[in-house]
């Protein structure tokens, strides 16, 4: 058995690989770059080295410096994670050359399976289902458009070498064929080295959905269910689920016997993934084969009770499978939720900074698998951050994820939802409020997705969520009984005090809760509700019955305190979970991915308050501002030029992935006062134009 585990990557699942080395007894090294040192995966594991750099590619991606930490802390073997290097042939075959144990496939089958156009040959040899393409290398730009056009549009333009939506584009014509092409080579070279592109056919209403396999080295391979992963924004996994709620027994037994088939052709080992992409009539295609752990691997070991880390582990030890085929059951339904630094509301640009508070749900607990025998909801979380910590602009912008378990998909799914409501995270930004939009959503709850439902469901970005009437209800009566709630206790501290027991008008006998009936307004950002209301306190909770514009009635009741960030609350017999933060007069209350800012007022200052004139921003249309800190590697244009609206100005790289920022409006370019290679932080000015 492995003895010492070096894993050469970092984050959550860093952290994920050291807690299962950990609990078999293995020793366990972290190794970190500069801005990493202080990171939770460095805190997770029994020692740590410092590669030194800022960057991946001269940090993580340096293999000399993680097979020296290797040599200096005597691990003997290393777990790659996923991404950096962990489907880098050369990488196993330099740790081989140490004496090393790779946790992973051979170097063969890295090669074999990372290379896409390589690995669609193989996959037809050994009878998969595979996509309509092109598998030759595409030259250029023009020799794209036209392979394209031969092929049919829609295509998915693919870098080779990719992986984690990096390098993908679909060109629905010939001019966004050859603007694909272009990005899709350069991000290639910029993430994984290699600009090699392909073009395939790009299936309408598409479902993406992977199967999870693992092989050992004694010709022993299983498959252990699928996982829908259709829920994508640009090409990029958001929400994943097992199983599909779409394939029936026998295309899942067809589509994991095509996975094996596979994976026995190129005598792989391991923890692998076979990607495939199904249409409307349950016709699946091949994709990729991912030779590493999937970011979404938890869905498959809440539904199957299998540690996939454990077994990589043992596999890479030399032991035999003790898992049969007849031994793979699925449990109950899981979600993930993939928690990022972005902004939903400024079309997913990323968020760096400083993370200020992080609080997960209190229940979550870390890696864990359902006991068989347990029919009760689980909430799991796969972090990689802690208050404090970092948000930065050189690596991915994944921070965490939130996985749901249950015996039923709607109960997975409540699960999930109540999990998000309890989610706290504050400091750099984030998509909780997206996530509970898309976990909410009847389409998603029906399970009639494809990898288009971002894309239909949000055409015009995603700009929050709406309040329903329930919703509305909840945010009036909880703030309202806040409200009262706080005011008492500032009461009686005055009271403890000897102060003055007046508080904008209210009064109360010492070491008495008040019963109140008032006429007021409930104030929900810019709209006013009003209200009466009276409260009664009980020994350990408060209720507000309240009247609403004198026809709806609302019962709210809380043991909420202040201070306590976060509230559970029933509002007319259903419980709900609230976020609170303290705001000018009056709260922000976060719940379902609603954010609004709510005041309880008399109804003088109401009035008032609709009398006050909204803030106009300022008019910034003749600039070109950085929307989020990253690396400019390319000006489009030049002092001078003449340019349309719509047309690319600069190229932006953040948290690697390339940003294209075009022109808003017509117009002469009037100043640059950037230049390439420059990092620029938020609303740097990138160029100025005149009309």
């Amino acid at each position: 058995m492995i003895k010492k585990i070096l894993v050469a990557n970092r984050g959550e699942i860093a952290c994920r690989v050291f807690v299962t080395a950990k609990r078999m007894g293995i020793a366990t090294v972290a190794v970190h770059s500069d801005i990493d040192a202080d990171a939770l995966h460095v805190r997770y594991a029994d020692e740590a080295v410092s590669i030194g750099g800022t960057s991946a590619a001269d940090s993580y991606l340096v293999m000399d410096k993680l097979i020296q930490a290797c040599k200096d802390t005597g691990a003997d073997a290393v777990h790659p994670g996923y991404g950096f290097l962990s489907e880098q042939a050369e990488f196993a075959e330099r740790l081989a050359e140490e004496g090393i144990t790779f946790i992973g496939p051979p170097a063969d089958a890295i090669r074999q399976m990372g290379d896409k156009i390589t690995s669609k040959r193989l996959s037809a040899d050994a009878g998969v289902n595979t996509v309509p393409g092109h598998m030759d290398l595409i030259e250029d730009a023009e020799h794209c458009a036209v392979i394209s056009t031969e092929i049919g549009y829609p295509v998915m333009i693919k870098a080779s070498a990719g992986g984690g939506g990096k390098g993908m584009r679909i060109a629905w014509n010939t001019e966004e064929a050859k603007e694909g092409f272009d990005r899709s080579r350069s991000e290639a070279q910029s993430s994984f080295g290699d600009d090699r592109i392909f073009v395939e056919k790009f299936i309408t209403e598409p479902r993406h959905i992977e199967i999870q396999v693992m092989a050992d080295n004694h010709g022993n391979v299983i498959y252990l269910g699928e996982r829908e992963c259709s829920i994508q924004r640009r090409n990029q996994k958001v929400i994943e689920e097992a199983p599909s709620p779409f394939l029936d027994e026998a295309t899942r037994k067809a589509r994991g016997e095509q996975a094996v088939a596979l994976s026995q052709a190129v005598n792989y080992s391991g923890a692998g993934t076979v990607e495939f992409v199904v249409d409307a009539n349950r016709n699946f295609y091949f994709l990729e084969m991912n030779t590493r752990l999937q970011v979404e691997h938890p869905v498959t070991e809440l539904i199957t009770g299998v540690d996939l880390v454990e077994q990589m582990i043992r596999v890479a030890s030399g032991e035999a499978l003790s898992i049969k085929q007849s031994d793979i059951t699925l449990n109950g339904w899981a979600l993930e939720s993939r928690i990022y630094a972005e902004d939903p509301t400024r079309n997913f640009l990323p968020a760096t900074g400083r993370v200020i508070r992080y609080n997960p749900p209190n229940d979550a607990l870390e890696f864990t698998l359902p006991d068989a025998a347990n029919t009760q909801p689980v909430t799991r979380c796969d972090s990689g951050i802690a208050a404090g910590g970092e948000i930065s602009m050189f690596y991915d912008p994944m921070i965490a994820k939130l996985c749901s378990w249950a015996s039923t998909r709607a109960g997975a799914i409540e699960q999930m939802t109540d999990a998000l409501d309890r989610f706290e995270m504050q400091g750099s930004g984030d998509n909780l409020h997206f996530l509970s939009a898309i976990v909410e959503h009847p389409r998603f709850k029906s399970g009639n997705i494809t990898t288009a439902f971002i894309a239909e469901e949000y055409p015009d970005g995603f700009n929050g969520v709406e309040q329903n009437e329930a919703i509305t209800d909840a945010l009036i009566g909880l703030t309202t009984l806040l409200d009262h709630i706080t005011k008492t206790h500032r009461l009686h501290l005055n009271d403890v005090h000897g102060n003055n027991l007046g508080v904008d008008g209210w009064s109360v006998m010492r070491g008495e809760r008040p019963t109140q009936q008032a006429a007021c307004v409930v104030r929900i950002d810019r709209t006013n509700h009003p209200v009466s209301w009276e409260v009664s306190s009980g020994p350990d909770s408060q209720r507000v019955e309240l009247v609403v514009n004198a026809s709806s009635t609302i019962t709210v009741s809380t043991d909420w305190k202040p201070g306590e960030t976060v509230c559970h609350a029933t509002v007319n017999g259903v419980n709900r979970v609230f976020q609170v933060s303290l705001a000018a007069q009056g709260f922000i209350l976060q719940h379902r991915g609603c954010v609004r800012l709510t005041r309880l007022l008399s109804e003088r200052k109401a009035d008032l308050a609709n009398r006050m004139i909204e803030k106009i921003p300022e008019d910034t249309s003749n600039l070109l501002l950085c929307p989020m800190p990253g690396l400019l590697i390319s000006l489009q244009v030049k002092e001078g030029d003449r340019v349309e609206e719509g047309q690319a100005l600069a190229i932006v790289e953040a948290m690697k992935m390339e940003n294209v920022l075009t022109a808003s409006r017509s117009g002469t370019i009037a100043s640059i006062p950037t230049q390439e290679g420059q990092s620029l932080s938020v609303d740097d000015v990138i160029l100025e134009f005149k009309v």
